[in-house]
């Protein structure tokens, strides 16, 4: 048996073997940028573990500040309701007390005649 290499499968040989170490090293750098941004994250997470209880509790205060003042803006709603009743009723007040003083001033009001008029003859 004889083997017979052509010169061009040594050739194809060769770029197989270069593009085969080419993305064995694009592997290695792509595990080791991967490592490195795994580490970031276990970094991040340990922060938000830290930061988790203060920030948790702020929320809650801010919570309690809008529950407080929601209760204030539903009274401060009744106290206007409550002075728009009275407003009201000062101003039937006022417009009863007019019609009143309208009705005495027309029924005390006397007729002014001349004076031939008022002498028969």
């Amino acid at each position: 048996m004889t083997v017979s290499l052509e010169p061009w499968s040594i050739g194809v040989g060769l770029g197989v073997l270069l593009i085969g170490i080419g993305i064995f090293i694009l592997c290695l750098r792509a595990g080791t940028l991967l490592l490195r941004f795994g580490k970031t994250l276990d970094e991040v997470d340990r922060q938000l573990d830290t930061l988790s209880v203060p920030i948790a509790t702020t929320l809650t205060h801010v919570g309690g500040i809008a529950d407080t003042a929601d209760a204030t803006i539903a009274r401060l709603g009744n106290v206007v309701g409550q002075l728009e009743n009275v407003a009201k009723g000062a101003t039937n007040t006022a417009n009863l007390i007019s019609s009143t003083i309208s009705g005495v001033t027309n029924a005390t009001r006397k007729p002014r005649r001349e004076p031939s008029e008022s002498a028969p003859i």
